[in-house]
């Protein structure tokens, strides 16, 4: 016993972790992120390679089904925690870890996970939960065919005009480097993407403050003194955290994670200098790049014609291009926008352009970069289909509301 006891604490010295981000906690999750490269604990990449699962934000339902699906992908020992505010993310993974390191007297005990009870297996975040579906669904010209309440392929041509098999596949939303909250529902043949049939949020709790990174353009717009160098140190962090993700969906995890730590420098108010001096450091590297270049570079093409059409904005209408030119304008907005960090102009009432675009539309920018994805992931392969999701980076944030009378400062 004290041998297995002692095998398992040092299985579980650092676990693997994945988090689960909902919808309108971006404060959390960095906070969490940050608080997982200083302890050098691993991310993991599915539900079943995770020893913890750290679910980041409220949702808007008390158990949600994606929820319950994913806990119960996870091998034991495993353990949840959740985190609703940015402070609150190391004492959470303390609890986490603590829960582990307990299992030979609590096997399967989760700190704050789901209550206990019978969840289909087709609950889990890679396979749509149609356990309670109508039986005459399985009837339906417009639905697969369903045994067990899990759906077999249908048949459809492909792009090359055969008929072949095609599984309607949700991704999302328990997927590491994936926008919060987000479930995409594809129609698959092999790793080609025939059809996206679906482009939702999961249900999340209204948000205490406005989007993160459009905050300070939405509070100079309501007359608050916030000034240029301020927004520029957003701007240069939302830019970042983006490649951040792009590069990790493109495997370069070094290069995510020199970015991920330059956006926390540069929200903890790092040296206009030294961000400056190592941000454009990051985008030579990232720039001179041939297998990034090659990888990213004739997927997910978006004309300028195509997104001045859907009302996108930002990054995404200026590259006017592919995967590769929108992760070339990500770099150079960063790279100017560190060096006037420090510049204490007031920042215009008037000035409406955020990170994504102009925050004065009828709908956020993330909106026209949800609605356009279709189109783009339509035909292309599977890793493909990511990067282009990963290089759009919609912050489901802007979509979530603001809780009436909460402070919107910060």
């Amino acid at each position: 016993m004290e041998l297995r006891s002692a095998l398992l604490r040092a299985a579980l010295a650092r676990p693997a972790v994945l988090t689960a981000v909902l919808p309108g906690a971006t404060r959390a999750r960095l906070a969490v992120e940050r608080q997982l490269r200083a302890r050098r604990w691993p991310r993991a990449l599915s539900p079943a390679a995770a020893d913890l699962l750290v679910v980041v934000g409220s949702p808007g339902e008390d158990e949600p089904a994606w929820l319950e699906g994913t806990w119960q992908a996870l091998a034991e020992p495993r353990a949840m925690v959740r985190v609703e505010e940015a402070a609150d993310a190391g004492a959470a993974l303390d609890a986490g870890h603590a829960a582990l390191l307990r299992y030979g007297r609590r096997a399967g005990t989760a700190a704050g996970g789901p209550r206990p009870h019978q969840v289909s297996p087709a609950t889990d975040h890679g396979h749509p939960d149609l356990g309670h579906a109508d039986p005459s669904a399985a009837h339906s010209h417009d639905t697969p065919m369903l045994v067990s309440g899990l759906p077999l392929a249908d048949r459809a041509d492909d792009r090359d005009g055969l008929r072949l098999d095609r599984l309607h596949v949700p991704f999302g939303p328990a997927l590491p480097d994936w926008p919060a909250g987000l479930v995409v529902r594809l129609a698959l043949q092999g790793d080609v993407v025939q059809e996206v049939t679906g482009v939702e949020l999961v249900p999340a709790a209204p948000a205490p403050r406005p989007a993160f990174w459009d905050t300070p353009w939405r509070e100079a717009a309501a007359g608050a003194p916030v000034t240029r160098g301020e927004a520029a140190r957003r701007r240069c962090a939302a830019h970042l955290d983006s490649l951040g993700r792009l590069l990790a969906v493109a495997d370069w995890p070094d290069a995510a994670t020199r970015a991920r730590r330059l956006r926390d420098a540069a929200l903890a108010g790092a040296p206009a200098a030294e961000l400056a001096y190592t941000t454009r450091r990051l985008t030579r590297r990232v720039g001179r790049s041939r297998t990034l270049r090659w990888l990213t570079s004739g997927i997910g093409f978006l004309p300028r014609e195509l997104a001045l059409a859907a009302g996108v904005g930002g990054p995404a209408l200026a590259a006017d291009g592919d995967v590769w030119r929108r992760t070339v304008r990500w770099l150079a907005e960063a790279a100017r926008a560190a060096d006037a960090c420090e510049d204490p102009r007031p920042l215009p009432p008037d000035d409406p352009y955020g990170p994504r675009g102009d925050l004065t539309g009828e709908q956020p920018p993330s909106r026209a970069l949800l609605d356009v994805l279709p189109a783009l992931l339509h035909g292309a392969e599977l890793a493909a289909a990511r990067l282009t999701l990963a290089s759009l980076d919609p912050d489901p944030d802007e979509l979530v509301p603001v809780a009436a009378g909460e402070v919107t400062r910060g």
